[in-house]
């Protein structure tokens, strides 16, 4: 089907990263259309390396640019709901964003993934993997590179993580297989509520041939009815599971042992049924990964997603500095087994939530609760242990001395860094560089 038929005119909303993929796709495939952009901001990132030929209005919309287009391209940062976005709607102007296109342009099959939390790490290592397993893959979209950007590396099966943002604007792309791994109330600035956001997660499986689904939540089941469905879980009946077998925890898919979970290098049970969604998106592309194993086992995690980033003397050391809310670091403490003590460093800034659910997380294991920041005295209360320091390093000088083998060292901090750090990524990289060096 050709897409392209009629269009003539097409805008572009928002520059940036996705806005420059869009626009350097359209001059490479599309160059009979004539390609304007419009950014509110007055300098928008990007704007030196937007080709010279190209219009762009910044500082505030254009509308009339909007009305005259045949199709509007918009960036993911921009709700539907926005007056001038429901005006070009009302007008029956097509408003796509960047994924539509490469759904337009795709001819490989392709793996996507949507969750509230953990997308980015199932996304990576799915990669990782396929490629392990001698499959030429690309990974993009809401984790690093565009979309769009991926069709220049000829793969034969692409990988990409999708916010519910991106979704929205997604009408025909399809999946060989698409994930729904949960759901957290996120985003609630931009939805009215956990329905709308939940139906635009479900969006993931408008057009895909295998639905994999979190046993454990039934609000990730798909609400359509799929060819094939294939589920996760660690505490429901799921076809990919964590089951006993010669005595210790395995990953099972679709009844067959695959591995330990103790030979994973991952930590946290959140990560084993990653691993598990991982399996199940690849048996549903047709991937053998039995030879990739080996990857799978040294495989860390992300950058600052419960990334174990020291082990000395049986002590390790865990960088979670992503978890800017409750929900991120229960999810890295459930289930958490170890032999020794968590030290766990919270706090920052806690962005108006309401701390007290880690309460029970808390009491369920061995702990020593270290806090910083500025709203980490909103945590004292919640474990006997719990102690404030003024700053990362001088909790890790203090409990240094007292770190014996089978101790954990977390940085988990339920709270956004801007207070005493650039980024979540500045602050886990100071962790990091504290835990090598005390390591």
């Amino acid at each position: 089907m050709d897409h392209w038929h009629n269009i003539d005119n097409v805008v572009v909303v928002g520059l940036g990263i996705t806005g420059l993929s869009v626009v350097n796709y359209l001059q490479k495939y599309q160059p009979q259309v004539t390609v304007r952009v419009i950014d509110t901001r007055e300098t928008p990132p990007g704007i030196e390396r937007l080709d010279q030929s190209i219009a762009i209005h910044t500082g505030s919309w254009q509308l009339e640019w909007l009305l005259e287009a045949d199709l509007v391209v918009t960036n993911p940062g921009i709700a539907l709901a926005t007056a001038e976005i429901q005006r070009v709607l009302d007008a029956n102007i097509p408003v796509v964003g960047d994924v539509e296109l490469f759904a337009w342009h795709v001819n490989k099959p392709v793996i996507a993934i949507t969750g509230s939390n953990g997308k980015s790490t199932v996304t990576d290592l799915t990669g990782v993997l396929a490629n392990a397993s001698g499959i030429k893959t690309a990974v993009g979209g809401n984790i690093g590179v565009p979309a769009l950007d991926l069709l220049e590396e000829e793969a034969d099966l692409y990988v990409l993580e999708l916010s519910s943002f991106q979704l929205e604007t997604t009408y025909n792309l399809s999946l060989v297989a698409g994930a729904f791994l949960n759901l957290s109330e996120d985003h609630m600035d931009r939805y009215t509520g956990m329905d709308g956001y939940r139906l635009a997660k479900q969006r993931i499986f408008q057009h895909a041939t295998t639905g994999v689904y979190n046993a454990d939540e039934p609000v990730t089941y798909p609400d359509i009815t799929l060819e094939n469905t294939l589920s996760f879980g660690l505490r429901q009946s799921a076809d990919y599971t964590l089951a006993n077998y010669d005595d210790e925890p395995y990953l099972f898919a679709q009844g067959l042992p695959i591995l330990p979970a103790s030979h994973l290098s991952l930590v946290g049970m959140h990560n084993t049924a990653n691993v598990l969604t991982v399996f199940a998106l690849l048996d549903a592309a047709n991937v053998d990964y039995q030879d990739s194993l080996e990857t799978l086992k040294s495989y860390t995690g992300l950058t600052h997603r419960c990334q174990l980033v020291a082990d000395n003397h049986g002590i390790s050391w865990v960088n979670d500095s992503k978890a800017t809310n409750v929900a991120s670091t229960e999810a890295a403490l459930s289930g958490l087994h170890l032999n020794g003590t968590l030290y766990l460093l919270v706090g920052g800034v806690g962005k108006g939530a309401d701390f007290s659910p880690l309460a029970a997380h808390f009491a369920a294991l061995p702990l020593k609760l270290c806090c910083f920041g500025r709203d980490g005295k909103q945590f004292l209360d919640l474990h006997p242990s719990a102690e404030y320091f003024d700053s990362i390093e001088h909790i890790i000088q203090s409990i240094r001395p007292q770190l014996k083998p089978g101790d954990m060292v977390m940085l988990s901090p339920a709270c956004a860094s801007f207070d005493q750090f650039k980024s979540f990524m500045h602050r886990g990289d100071v962790f990091t560089a504290l835990a090598k060096h005390y390591a």
